[in-house]
C-alpha cells in the first residue's frame, strides 16, 4: 500500500472497539454477499489488506465467530454486538470492513452495491461465484 494512502478511522456502535484502516480502493470496493451469514448480517463491506487494519482500542472486547469451513473469521464487539470486520474466505490476506463503522460513512451513502454470490463460493463451486446482483438505495423525495 502506498505510504500516502490515508487512514480512515472507525468504531463499533458503543465506541469500545476503535480501529483505523487503509482501504484498498477507498469505498469503491463496497459489496454485500449472499452467503447465509452475510444475508443475516446485512452489512456493506469495503476492503483492506491484513496489514492495513489496526485495532486501536477494545481488542480484548472483540468476539470471534466462525462457521462452515472456519476459514472466514468474523469479529464483533462483545459490548454492543456490532460486526466490525472479517477476514475473508475468498482472500484470507484481506479484511472486509463494515462500512457503517467508518467515520462519516453510512450504508445509505451507496446508491448501488454489488452483491457477490456467496452461496456458490469459488472454493466450493469451480467456475462458480461472481455477481449475484445489485442492491440499490433510492432515497425518498
Amino acid at each position: 500500500m502506498p505510504e500516502n494512502t490515508p487512514w480512515t478511522g472507525g468504531a463499533c456502535h458503543c465506541g469500545t472497539v476503535r480501529f483505523r484502516a487503509r482501504l484498498t480502493d477507498g469505498l469503491r470496493t463496497a459489496r454485500r454477499c449472499t452467503c447465509s451469514y452475510c444475508r443475516m448480517r446485512g452489512a456493506v463491506v469495503v476492503s483492506a489488506a491484513m496489514e492495513d487494519l489496526e485495532v486501536l482500542a477494545g481488542e480484548d472486547r472483540l468476539t470471534l465467530y466462525r462457521f462452515n469451513t472456519g476459514t472466514a473469521r468474523h469479529w464483533f464487539c462483545s459490548v454492543c454486538g456490532i460486526y466490525t470486520h472479517h477476514q475473508r474466505r475468498s482472500n484470507p490476506r484481506q479484511f472486509g470492513i463494515n462500512a457503517a463503522c467508518l467515520e462519516g460513512v453510512s450504508p445509505f451513502d451507496f446508491a448501488d452495491v454489488v452483491v457477490n454470490d456467496g452461496i456458490n463460493h469459488p472454493a466450493d463451486t469451480p467456475g462458480g461465484s461472481g455477481i449475484a446482483g445489485h442492491l440499490r438505495f433510492i432515497p425518498a423525495d
